[in-house]
C-alpha cells in the first residue's frame, strides 16, 4: 500500500516538472489536471489569451493573487509553458494550467467563468495603422470563433486593440455563431478610468483613490471623453486644466510609448486596469450589489451601437447600463468629436467579419 502512495507523490511531482509531455501525462498514475487535492479553492474559472505578451504576463501575476480566482488557465502561441511554470510556484490559491498554441485552445477556454483577452501584436515601427488593425482583428476573430463554440456563456473583457473595432469584430462573430449576449461582451477601458483618476488627483492634491471620473465615448484618440463635470469629489476645473486633462488622459498612451523610447507600450498600468476591471466582473458574478464601472459595450445611450459609459456589473454581465448625465457644453463639443471618429472604427470592425 505504501509504494503505491509513494507512486502517486512522485507521479504528481513529474507531472508538475513535465506538463508537457502528454505521452507521459496519460500513462502517468496521475493526471496533472488531478495534481491537487480535489476541490481547490472556491471560485471563478478564468483564462487569459494572450497571457505571454507584455500585458499578458503582469495580467496573469495579477489574476493568480486575486482571491475570487479558482482555475486560471493561460494561453497563447508562444512561451506560455515558462510563464505557467513561473506562476504556477505562487502560494496563492488557484491552480494554474498552460496552453501552448492554436490546437489547444479549445480546451483553455472549455468551462471558463471569465475570457480576459490581452492577444495581439503592439504596433512595431514601419507598420501602418492598418497593417495592426488586419493582424490583432484575425487574431480577435481566431480567439472569439473559439469562445462561441467552448464557453458561449462566459463574460468576455476584450483589451486587444483597436478596442473600438475589435469589440464589433467579437460581436459579429458571436452573431454568426449564434451565441451572441450582448450584456457578457465588454470592452475594457479601465486605463482611461485610471489615468483619468491620477492625473485629476495629482490637479486636486488628493489620493487618487478617493477620485472617481467617468471616461465615457471609446478607447482611442479624442474618442476618450472625461467627464470632468462629474467628478467625485465633487470639483470644478478652470478651462485650462480641463482643456490639460482631457489632452492628458487622451494622449495617456503616448506619454507611455515615448517615455519607454522604442521599448514598448503601456503594459503595466494595463495589466493593472484589466485585473481591476476582471475583479469587479467577478465580484458581479459572484452576485454582488452596485458595482458601477465603465466600459465598451453594445449601447443604446447614443445612436452608435456600441459606446462606453458607465454599466453595472452582475451575474449576467453588464445588467444595466447609464445614460451620460448632464454635460457642460466642453463636453458636449467633446463628445460629437467622439461620435464622428467612433462610428467609423466600429463600422471597420463590422466590415471586416461581414467582408
Amino acid at each position: 500500500m505504501q509504494s503505491g502512495e509513494a507512486n502517486q507523490r512522485i507521479a504528481r511531482i513529474s507531472a508538475h516538472l513535465h506538463p508537457s509531455n502528454h505521452q507521459m501525462e496519460e500513462s502517468s498514475i496521475l493526471k496533472q489536471a488531478e495534481c491537487r487535492a480535489k476541490g481547490g479553492a472556491p471560485g471563478f474559472k478564468v483564462a487569459i489569451l494572450g497571457a505571454a505578451g507584455g500585458i499578458g504576463q503582469p495580467l496573469s501575476l495579477l489574476m493568480k493573487m486575486n482571491p475570487l480566482v479558482s482555475v486560471l488557465h493561460l494561453y497563447d502561441v508562444v512561451n506560455t509553458p515558462g510563464v505557467t511554470a513561473d506562476i504556477s510556484h505562487m502560494d496563492t490559491g488557484a491552480v494554474v494550467k498552460g496552453f501552448l498554441g492554436q490546437q489547444q485552445l479549445e480546451n483553455a477556454l472549455t468551462g471558463m467563468d471569465l475570457i480576459i483577452i490581452p492577444a495581439g501584436v503592439p504596433r512595431k515601427p514601419g507598420m501602418t495603422r492598418d497593417d495592426l488593425f488586419n493582424i490583432n482583428a484575425g487574431i480577435v476573430r481566431t480567439l472569439c470563433e473559439g469562445i462561441a463554440k467552448c464557453c458561449p456563456n462566459a463574460i468576455v473583457n476584450l483589451i486587444s486593440n483597436p478596442v473600438n473595432s475589435t469589440v464589433p469584430i467579437a460581436a459579429e462573430v458571436f452573431k454568426k455563431a449564434g451565441t451572441y449576449d450582448p450584456k457578457k461582451l465588454l470592452g475594457v477601458t479601465m486605463l482611461d478610468v485610471v489615468r483619468a483618476n491620477t492625473f485629476v488627483a495629482e490637479v486636486l492634491g488628493v489620493d487618487p483613490r478617493d477620485v472617481d471620473v467617468p471616461v465615457v465615448g471609446g478607447h482611442a484618440g479624442v474618442t476618450i471623453l472625461p467627464l470632468l463635470s462629474q467628478v467625485k469629489p465633487p470639483c470644478s476645473f478652470t478651462i485650462e486644466e480641463t482643456e490639460y486633462l482631457t489632452k492628458r488622459i487622451q494622449d495617456g498612451g503616448t506619454e507611455v510609448v515615448q517615455a519607454k523610447a522604442g521599448a514598448g507600450s503601456a503594459t503595466l498600468s494595463m495589466a493593472y486596469a484589466a485585473v481591476k476591471f476582471a475583479d469587479a466582473c467577478l465580484r458581479g458574478l459572484k452576485g454582488g450589489a452596485d458595482i458601477v464601472e465603465c466600459a465598451f459595450v453594445s449601447s443604446q445611450v447614443t445612436e452608435l451601437p456600441f459606446f462606453a459609459s458607465k454599466v453595472r456589473l452582475g451575474r449576467a454581465g453588464a445588467e444595466e447600463i447609464y445614460q451620460l448625465g448632464p454635460l457642460n457644453e466642453y463636453e458636449r463639443v467633446g463628445l460629437e468629436k467622439a461620435k464622428k471618429e467612433l462610428v467609423e472604427s466600429i463600422q471597420k470592425g463590422i466590415s471586416f467579419i461581414r467582408k
